[in-house]
C-alpha cells in the first residue's frame, strides 16, 4: 500500500532539525527528520527541501562545534595567561599547561621536556596521563626521536604512528619508553624564547591518530605560554638571587662595620688596660665579659695563669698544637683554644668555654686576646728575668764567704731580700740541684719559679743551680723538689740539701754541706733523688761538718728506742745481743737468759718497726753503728 502524501511532513521535518540544532544533538540524529518525511510520503520536491535543510543544519552544527572548541581553546589560553600573571610556582603552571594540552587536544597523554645545555640533551620535566616510570625518566639526545628532532630544528613534528614512522632516528631507549607507555600518535612543538629553543611540548595518543593543523596551532600557542612561564620564572629567580645577594652584601657590610667598630673599641680597651698596668687576669676578665663566656689562660707548660667564670680545665694539647700550626683559634670538644705566640715561640694558650660557636668578629676578638696576652707574658718574663738576676746576685753574695776582717753587711742584705719578698730572719735551708748540662738552663728557670713560690731565692753559684728557701727540714724539701723538677725538665734532677741556717752568716757553710751531700748522692748511685746528709746514714754522718750523733741514732734506731721507752721492753738490748753473737738466735737467747721463741718474737717486732729490709747487709751495718753510738754516747734515754 503506497504511503499517503502528508503536506505537513516537510514543515515538521524542518522544525525537528531546528530543535536538534538547539539541543546540540549528535550528528547521527540529524538524519531522522528526512527519513520520517520520506516515510510520511513527502513529494520529491518536499523531500529535496528536507534533505537540503539537513545538509545546512549539519554545516551549522559543525560551525557551532568549531566555535565552541575555539571558545574553549581561547578560554584555556586566557586562563593560562592569568596563571602566568599570578606566577608563584613554576611547576604548578607547567602542570596546568600540560593538563590543558591533553584536555583540549583530547589525547591520552601530554608531556613537556626541557633542554639541558650542559649535557646536550632534553629531559622529561612534566607529564600528565603517563603511567610508565621509565617513560617519565626519559632523556632524548638532540636529533633523537621525534622530540629530539623538534628540539634540534625548532619546528613542530607530528606522527600518526611513531613506532612505524621511519622519518625519525629511533633509539632502543626511546622506543622502549614509548612502547611501555603504549603511545602511537605523537605531536611535538618547540618551546621558544626569542630564537632559542628551551624544550618541547607534546600531545600523544595510545592509538593511531592524525593531527590536524588546528591541533598543531593550539599546542604551539600553549607551548608559547609555557616558554613565557619558564623564562619568566628564570628572570624572577635571577631577580630574587640578585636581591638575596644584595641583602647579603648589605648585611656583610654592616657586619664588617660593626666588627670593625667592636675591634677598635676592644683594642682601645685592652691597650688602656695594659698601659694601666693590668695583668693577665685583668685581660681575661675583660675578654670573658666581651665574649660572654669563661676564660682560662695557661703558660707554655700548661700551668694555669688566670681563670674567669669557668671551672678549672687543662690546656688542650691537641687544640694548642692545631692553633699554633694554623695561626687561628680552633674548637676542641666545645672549647675554643688559641695559642699565645711570640713569633714561633709558644708562650701559653687561652681556652674559651661556654661558646659552642663564634662569629667571625668574636673569633677575631678572641685571637686578638692572644696577641695582648703574648705581650703581657713577654713583659712578665722580662720582669721575672730581671728579678731573677737580682735574686741570683743576692744569693751569690749570701753564699760567698767573707774574707777575714770583713764582717758581712747583714742588715743591708736583709733589706734587699725583704724587697724581693724574702725574710732572712727565718731559718733557711739550702738546696743544690743538678741535672744533665744541656738541661741546666731549663732547670735554672724552673728553680727560679719554684723559689718565687716558696718566698726564697734561686740562681747560679760556682756552676751549681742553688735554691734558698725557708724550711726546717731540708731533706723533705729536697725529695719533693727532685720529683717536681725532674718532671718539669723531663730528666732526673738530683738535689743535695743542708740547713737550716738561722742567720745569713752561716749560709756559706750550709752551702758547702749541701754540695757534699749532692756529691755523696751521685757517689751512692742515688741520681734523681733528693736528701740531706742525715738521710744518708753513716755516710752523711762522716761527711757532715759536725756529726749529729743523736740525730743519726734517732733516724736509724729511733722507732725501736721509742718502743722500749713507751712499753718498758728490751728490744734494743735484744738487737745488740743478736748482732754481738753473730746473728745467732741460740747464742742470743743464752746471753739474754730467755727462750729462743722470745728472741724470735722480739726480732719480729723489730722487723715491723724498722721495715722488712732491717737485716739486709747495708741496714745491718747502719743498725750496728747506731747501736754502738747509742751505747757509747748514751744518746738514747727513754723518751716520753
Amino acid at each position: 500500500m503506497a504511503p499517503v502524501n502528508d503536506p505537513s511532513a516537510p514543515a515538521a521535518a524542518l522544525r525537528r532539525l531546528l530543535d536538534l540544532l538547539a539541543q546540540g544533538a549528535p550528528v547521527e540524529h540529524f538524519a531522522r527528520p528526512g527519513a520520517q518525511a520520506r516515510t510520511a510520503g513527502a513529494g520529491a520536491a518536499d523531500q529535496a527541501l528536507v534533505d537540503e535543510a539537513t545538509r545546512v543544519a549539519l554545516d551549522i552544527r559543525r560551525t557551532l562545534d568549531q566555535h565552541r572548541r575555539r571558545e574553549a581553546e581561547l578560554t584555556a589560553l586566557f586562563d593560562t595567561a592569568g596563571d602566568l600573571a599570578a606566577l608563584r610556582d613554576l611547576d604548578a603552571v607547567l602542570r596546568a599547561i600540560v593538563r590543558r594540552a591533553r584536555t583540549l587536544l583530547g589525547t591520552d597523554c601530554a608531556y613537556l621536556t626541557l633542554n639541558d645545555p650542559v649535557v646536550g640533551d632534553t629531559f622529561m620535566r612534566v607529564t600528565d596521563g603517563s603511567v610508565s616510570a621509565a617513560f617519565q625518566q626519559l632523556r632524548l639526545g638532540m636529533g633523537e626521536g621525534l622530540g629530539g628532532l623538534v628540539a634540534q630544528t625548532a619546528r613542530p613534528y607530528a606522527s600518526s604512528d611513531y613506532r612505524a614512522d621511519d622519518r625519525f632516528r629511533h633509539t632502543s631507549t626511546i622506543d622502549a619508553g614509548v612502547r611501555e607507555e603504549g603511545l602511537r600518535g605523537i605531536l611535538g612543538v618547540p618551546l621558544r624564547v626569542a630564537s632559542r629553543v628551551i624544550g618541547v611540548l607534546y600531545a600523544a595518543d595510545r592509538s593511531v591518530r592524525e593531527f590536524a593543523p588546528d591541533a598543531v596551532a593550539l599546542l604551539s600557542s600553549l607551548a608559547d605560554h609555557a616558554a613565557v612561564a619558564i623564562d619568566g620564572a628564570r628572570l624572577l629567580e635571577e631577580t630574587r638571587t640578585a636581591l638575596v645577594e644584595l641583602n647579603a652584601a648589605t648585611e656583610t657590610a654592616r657586619a664588617h662595620s660593626e666588627a670593625a667598630r667592636l675591634a677598635t673599641e676592644t683594642h682601645d680597651r685592652l691597650t688602656d688596660l695594659v698601659l694601666r698596668g693590668g695583668d693577665v687576669t685583668d685581660v681575661a676578665r675583660e675578654v670573658a665579659a666581651l665574649l660572654r663566656g669563661g676564660l682560662v689562660v695557661h703558660d707554655a707548660d700548661g700551668a694555669e695563669l688566670a681563670r674567669v667564670a669557668t671551672e678549672p680545665i687543662g690546656a688542650p694539647a691537641q687544640g694548642v698544637a692545631a692553633s699554633r700550626s694554623g695561626g687561628r683559634a680552633v674548637p676542641v670538644d666545645g672549647v675554643w683554644v688559641c695559642a699565645v705566640l711570640a713569633g714561633p715561640e709558644l708562650l701559653g694558650s687561652i681556652a674559651l668555654t661556654g661558646r659552642a660557636d663564634l662569629s667571625d668578629s668574636d673569633r677575631r676578638l678572641f685571637e686578638r686576646t692572644g696577641l695582648v696576652t703574648a705581650l703581657l707574658l713577654l713583659l712578665r718574663r722580662s720582669v721575672a728575668h730581671a728579678e731573677d738576676r737580682v735574686r741570683g746576685e743576692l744569693l751569690s753574695e749570701l753564699l760567698t764567704p767573707r774574707s777575714p776582717g770583713h764582717a758581712p753587711d747583714t742588715d743591708s742584705r736583709r733589706i734587699r731580700a725583704r724587697k724581693l719578698g724574702v725574710d732572712l730572719a727565718r731559718p733557711h735551708s739550702l738546696l743544690v740541684l743538678h741535672c744533665d748540662a744541656a738541661l741546666r738552663p731549663r732547670l735554672s728557670t724552673e728553680a727560679a719559679r719554684r723559689a718565687r713560690a716558696l718566698d726564697g731565692l734561686a740562681g747560679l753559684h760556682e756552676g751549681h743551680v742553688v735554691l734558698l728557701a725557708p724550711a726546717e727540714r731540708p731533706g723533705r724539701l729536697a725529695r719533693s723538689l727532685a720529683t717536681e723538677l725532674g718532671q718539669a725538665v723531663g730528666a732526673p734532677v738530683t738535689v743535695g740539701s743542708a740547713g737550716p741556717a738561722g742567720d745569713p752568716g752561716g749560709l756559706p757553710a750550709v752551702y758547702a754541706e749541701a754540695v757534699r751531700c749532692l756529691r755523696a748522692l751521685h757517689a751512692l748511685g742515688h741520681t734523681g733523688h733528693g736528701a740531706a746528709l742525715p738521710d744518708l746514714g753513716f755516710v752523711g754522718l762522716l761527711l757532715g761538718d759536725h756529726g749529729d750523733v743523736g740525730g743519726y741514732v734517732d733516724q736509724v734506731l729511733g722507732p725501736v728506742i721509742d718502743y722500749d721507752a713507751q712499753r718498758g721492753t728490751e728490744l734494743v738490748r735484744t738487737l745488740q745481743a743478736y748482732y754481738v753473737h753473730g746473728a745467732s738466735l741460740s747464742k742470743a737467747k743464752e746471753a739474754l737468759h730467755i727462750h729462743v721463741n722470745t728472741v724470735v718474737q722480739r726480732l719480729d717486732r723489730i722487723r715491723r718497726l724498722l721495715g722488712e729490709d732491717w737485716n739486709s747487709p747495708a741496714r745491718a751495718l747502719e743498725l750496728q753503728l747506731a747501736l754502738r753510738l747509742h751505747l757509747l754516747s748514751n744518746s738514747g734515754p727513754p723518751r716520753a
